[in-house]
């Protein structure tokens, strides 16, 4: 049991650290990075929705439609180029890091989930 949490501590330190050491090496290998953690993001939520709920097509669907979106939306420009509002609350363009964007999705897209389970 001990070893399971030392391993699994040190996995998450290992993935915190993994954007700040792929941008050394340039912003593809970051995208890269981002994309791994997007599905990473939805094999968690077919083993959450599936396993807990039993509902697959409902809360998997939103899961991953929801989070994958609005990840791509609040990490890409075209948010701001495509809402007059948020363009003009952001001038200089909403650039938010991945520590936010991948944990708002994740919690949006958990919502949602329930919401549609529901």
């Amino acid at each position: 049991m001990k070893n399971k949490l030392v391993l699994f501590l040190l996995a998450a330190v290992a993935l915190l650290a993994l954007p700040l050491v792929a941008q050394g090496f340039g912003q593809g290998w970051v995208r890269i990075a981002a994309l791994a953690l997007l599905y990473v993001m939805l094999a968690l939520g077919l083993n959450i929705v599936v396993g807990y709920a039993g509902l697959l097509d409902l809360g998997y669907v939103a899961f991953y439609a929801v989070g994958a979106y609005l990840y791509a939306l609040l990490a890409s420009p075209h948010l701001a180029e495509n809402f007059p509002a948020i363009a003009a609350m952001f001038p200089e363009g909403l650039h938010l890091p991945i520590w936010l964007v991948v944990p708002l999705a994740a919690a949006v897209a958990a919502v949602a989930g329930i919401v549609l389970g529901a």
